[in-house]
């Protein structure tokens, strides 16, 4: 059980440049430690988000991936490195997390989660990010995650082009993945079909970072109702309005009546 109630000597000095700010503290160090988080998909997003997570002291870290590590990957995936190529991604990033941070607990999902396990591996955590490349992933993440009361930091990025935003169904303002995209586009395509840059992932990925520290240690504004779109080819952010659907079949009123 994760149930510290104060930090060691070595966690004092590990982490004392964000204890150093007055918005995380000891207490929000102390909520880091005690926090438990999924990250569906360990690729080009997953990577920052499992690297700075456990850098910044989350005490259990769950990963669910069950692909393997391949040449094409390590343009991108900057968790796993030449001699991961083969592995599963999940043993990668075990080996990696665990160097940066010998403290970390992790938790492996390295079969596909169908809605059953899904639901019960969202329950188990308090917050989950999804780092997925796929609609149909991340509309089974939305709607465990709108079942299951967990907040989700939900990130992506195609050519030169992001976007990222936070859903937390705990709020009643707070709309939900399938508020904003509804049933997706049949022509939706992957990063292997149109290309994405590193440098991007690597920069939705910290964001998602970022929100999910925001969350867990209680500090800021996060990005609820708001989406954030970011052009990399101009280096331009924008930010758009985003409110929930009273009809959504997900989240809205009638859902579980």
């Amino acid at each position: 059980m994760l149930n510290a109630t104060h930090l060691s000597d070595e966690e004092l000095l590990r982490y004392s440049r964000q204890i150093l700010l007055q918005q995380v503290d000891i207490d929000g160090q102390l909520r880091l430690k005690n926090s438990r988080v999924l990250i569906v998909g360990l690729g080009g997003l997953g990577s920052p988000v499992a690297l700075y997570l456990a850098a910044a002291g989350i005490g259990e870290l769950h990963l669910a991936d069950f692909d393997t590590v391949d040449l094409s990957n390590l343009q991108r995936q900057v968790i796993h490195d030449s001699a991961s190529i083969g592995l599963s991604k999940l043993d990668s990033a075990r080996q990696r997390l665990l160097a940066l941070n010998p403290a970390l607990q992790i938790v492996g999902h390295g079969q596909g989660l169908d809605a059953d396990s899904l639901g019960v591996a969202v329950a188990a955590v308090d917050l989950v990010l999804d780092c997925s490349d796929n609609f149909s992933t991340r509309e089974a993440v939305n709607a465990a995650c709108v079942q299951a009361q967990v907040p989700l930091v939900s990130g992506a990025a195609i050519r030169l082009e992001g976007q990222l935003s936070v859903f937390d169904p705990r709020r009643a303002d707070s709309p939900c993945y399938h508020c904003l995209y509804g049933h997706g586009s049949e022509a939706e395509l992957t990063c292997s079909e149109a290309g994405v840059v590193g440098p991007l992932v690597g920069l939705v990925g910290s964001l998602q970072a970022l929100e999910a520290l925001k969350l867990l240690a209680g500090f800021g504004e996060p990005l609820v109702g708001r989406l954030l779109l970011i052009d990399a080819l101009s280096t331009r952010f924008r930010e758009l309005r985003v409110k929930r659907d009273p009809g959504c079949v997900v989240c809205g009123s009638h859902h579980g009546l």
